[in-house]
C-alpha cells in the first residue's frame, strides 16, 4: 500500500540548476540535500522539513502553459502570508531565478475559487512550472 509520497520531480531550461538553487532553496526555504555521485551537476534534490518527501529538480522540456503542479502545506496563516510575499517580492525583482508568475499579497489567489478551496496561493517559476501552496 502506498503510504506517503517520496518525491516529486520537475524539470527545469538547461543550464539553470544555479537558478533553481536560489528559487527553492532560498526563497522557498527547502533544504537542499546530497544526490547520487553518478548524478551532480544534473539533479537537485531538495528536502521538503523533516518529512522524507523530497522534490528533485533536472533539466529537460517545459511546458509554462500546463496544470500539473505540486501542492506544499505550510503550518500557518502567517508562514504562507509571508512566503507569498518573498516570493512575489523575488518575482517583482526579474532575475533570471524570478518566478515567471506570482499572486500578489493582499489579492485573491490566481486559483479555482471555491468554499472547498483552503487559504492558499500560486506561482509559475521561473521555468513556467505551476507551484500551488496551502495551508
Amino acid at each position: 500500500m502506498i503510504t506517503g509520497i517520496a518525491h516529486v520531480n520537475i524539470t527545469v531550461h538547461p543550464g539553470t540548476l544555479n537558478d533553481a538553487q536560489e528559487f527553492y532553496g532560498k526563497i522557498l526555504g527547502l533544504t537542499p540535500s546530497p544526490v547520487p555521485e553518478l548524478q551532480k551537476g544534473t539533479i537537485l534534490w531538495f528536502d521538503i522539513g523533516s518529512s522524507g518527501q523530497q522534490i528533485h529538480i533536472t533539466e529537460g522540456p517545459t511546458d509554462p502553459e500546463h496544470k500539473r503542479h505540486p501542492c506544499f502545506k505550510l503550518g500557518s496563516q502567517d508562514e504562507l502570508e509571508t512566503l507569498k510575499k518573498a516570493i512575489h517580492d523575488h518575482h517583482i525583482k526579474g532575475v533570471s531565478s524570478a518566478p515567471m508568475a506570482a499572486d500578489k499579497p493582499g489579492e485573491m489567489d490566481s486559483g479555482t475559487q471555491g468554499k472547498e478551496y483552503p487559504k492558499r496561493f500560486f506561482a509559475r517559476d521561473y521555468a513556467g512550472n505551476l507551484l500551488e501552496f496551502t495551508l
